[in-house]
This record gives structure tokens, sequence and C-alpha cells, in this order.
């Protein structure tokens, strides 16, 4: 194997992303070049703010695009220049054939659950609301249709307790993801990987969240709010209507009473924001 660094480029956008840069960066994998979403407006103010992998590139000085449009003006600039390697994880966009075909050993791609299942754009909210106790993270060489491609690598990862919040989910399986890229980037570039076709049989599917899917009962089944809670924290948040307002939950549990294997279930709410109002205590909303 050679000693030289593999050449890459990196596309990615958001706090995932700089996760695995990080464990990409401890295992001296740098990239030549960064790839990610351009400058968008961001909260009340509308400030045109960067995104983490931004930031990002510009403390490690590492060449940056943020492309609007994956145009041949985009594609001219990739082409040329011998990179070995594409490495894709929430860039945001899917890459169309004229980028992936590119680098000389391809792109990969990584994604937190265990392909086929859980493909699309919310893996881990779906997880966490399927309630799984094993999951764990996919390099799949990434083709034209999302999440599609063979297997190059992935890795189980047990969980301790089936209710764990989003971000720490998130967390976990960036961690895990870069680990396992950083092992399999000077492999795969070598030739050391075989990929393995996708089971598509067995794919399982996500959708992108949207804000009333926050929206809960809470006469519904508590352990569901719960999971609920878990999962669309920090957006798109769980919510319910009280005299036609919105209220915000920011806190909550699953609170179980009684003996034997099936306790009874309650869904605790101990903190809200009414709508248009600061933050308060559950017990003194009402």
């Amino acid at each position: 194997m050679s000693s030289r660094p593999p050449s890459f480029v990196f596309f990615g956008t958001d706090e995932f992303s700089v996760i695995i840069l990080e464990e990409l960066k401890k295992a001296r994998l740098v990239p030549r070049l960064i790839v990610t979403a351009p400058d968008r407006p961001k909260s009340r103010g509308l400030a045109f703010t960067p995104p983490p992998v931004k930031i990002w590139a510009k403390k490690n000085n590492i060449k940056l695009l943020q492309p609007e449009k994956l145009d041949s003006v985009f594609v001219n600039q990739l082409s040329g220049v011998g990179y070995q390697l594409f490495v894709i994880t929430f860039y945001g966009k899917i890459l169309p054939k004229e980028v992936l075909d590119i680098p000389l050993c391809g792109a990969i791609n990584v994604h937190p659950s265990l392909l086929p299942l859980y493909r699309g754009p919310a893996p881990e909210q779906q997880q966490i609301l399927d309630g799984v106790s094993k999951t764990g993270v996919t390099i799949i060489l990434a083709d034209e249709k999302m999440d599609h491609g063979p297997i190059v690598a992935q890795k189980e990862v047990e969980l301790d307790s089936p209710y764990i919040p989003y971000k720490e989910l998130r967390k976990r399986l960036a961690l895990e993801g870069g680990q396992l890229l950083a092992k399999t980037i000077p492999e795969w570039v070598v030739g050391n990987r075989r990929p393995q076709e996708q089971d598509h049989a067995k794919a399982t599917y996500t959708r992108l969240l949207k804000k009333e899917d926050g929206l809960i009962n809470l006469d519904d089944d508590p352990e569901l709010n719960y999971r609920k809670f878990l999962a669309y924290n920090p957006w798109p948040g769980v919510y319910f209507f009280h005299n036609g307002k919105r209220v915000k939950v920011t806190d909550a549990e699953l609170a179980r009473s009684g003996l034997g294997s099936k306790p009874d279930l309650e869904f605790v709410v101990k903190k809200v924001i009414p709508e248009g109002k600061k933050e308060v205590a559950y017990k003194n909303f009402k």
C-alpha cells in the first residue's frame, strides 16, 4: 500500500459531516478540496450563514467550493486534476453521473443505517421512532439513486437503550462512520475492497421531515409520543395545541409505573414554550 495519502474531495454540509472530517483528520486523511452548500439566510435576521463544513474548511485552510448548481462549470472545475476519490456525507444533493465519473476510484457515500434499511433523508429519526436496538453505518459506492449503490463497508452498532435522543444517536453514528471511513479509504483506493450489491428487496425508506410531523396528541400512545420527542428534537420539535395556540414541548420523559413485563407508561411533559411566550414548567402552564 502506498504511503502517500489518497487525493480526495469531500462533499458535505452539516455537523455530521464535520465530525467525519475530524475523524479523517485524526487518521491524517485530509481532503484536497471540500464541496459544500452555499451560505443561506438563517434565523429571524435572515443573515447569510455559512454551513458548518465551510467553517471547518476555513479553520483547516482547505480549498472550498460552494456551487449553486452541479453544472458543466462545476464539472470542469473538478476534471483534469486527477482526484482519486470523492467522499460524500449529507451534502444535500445527489451527484449526477457526470460528477460521479470524475474520480479514478469513484465516489463513496457514508450513511447512518445498516443499508438497505432506512434509505433516504431521515434515517436516524425513523430508527428512533421504530425503537431499534441495533443500528450501524454503511459506506456505499455512490450511484445516481439515493443510498442505492453497492456496499463497500458496514459496521453494526449496538445501542444501550432503545430511547436515545436524535443528537446523541447522530453524533455516535458520525463518529463510527468517520472511523470506518478512515479505515476504508486507503484500502478502497488500492483495490482491496470489493463492493457487494445491496439486497434491494429488503430496502426500507425514510422521507423528508415536515414541520407538521411534530404535532402530537397528548392522549396518544405515551411511548410513541416520547419517541417523537426524542426523534424530532431539535427539528421539527414536538408540539400540541391548547386553546388554539401552539405549545412546544421542550422537556419530557417516559415514566413507568406498575410491576411485571408490561408496566404502565406515561408521557410526562415537564417544560413547554407556549406560542409567543417564554419557557415555563408544564405544571404552571395551564
